[in-house]
């Protein structure tokens, strides 16, 4: 299939896909007219990349899990780099909440000490 094709069944961009391929992630064989072309285990492996960029990762940690990009992510049994892999990610997230939430914070007692102007 085309990278359109490949687009259309993944909702991910042909941009998108073109940067999985460049970061290595994907593979694409070309036509005689240099048109790039997917087989039909392509559409698997971007739902799975996309599934591990959703959660947070990023394409440098997607690319340890290239192994198993073929399958079925959600039943495979997580490996001890995965593990360490999703654990760094969810403490980067865990402290960009938290500064979010202070700055959140921040911002409404600032506000709180403004008298109310009608008509803002």
């Amino acid at each position: 299939m085309r990278i359109g094709e490949l687009a259309d069944r993944t909702g991910v961009s042909p941009r998108a896909l073109r940067k999985y391929e460049s970061a290595g992630l994907l593979g694409s064989e070309r036509a005689a007219n240099g048109y790039r072309v997917y087989d039909e285990r392509a559409a698997v492996r971007v739902r799975n990349i996309r599934y591990l960029l959703d959660a947070g990762l990023t394409l440098a940690d997607v690319s340890c899990f290239r192994d198993c990009l073929d399958g079925d992510l959600s039943t495979a049994p997580p490996s001890p780099a995965g593990l360490r892999i999703a654990r760094e990610r969810l403490a980067v997230i865990d402290r960009r909440i938290a500064a979010q939430t202070a700055a959140r914070d921040r911002l409404a007692r600032a506000l709180e000490a403004v008298p109310e102007v009608s008509g803002a």
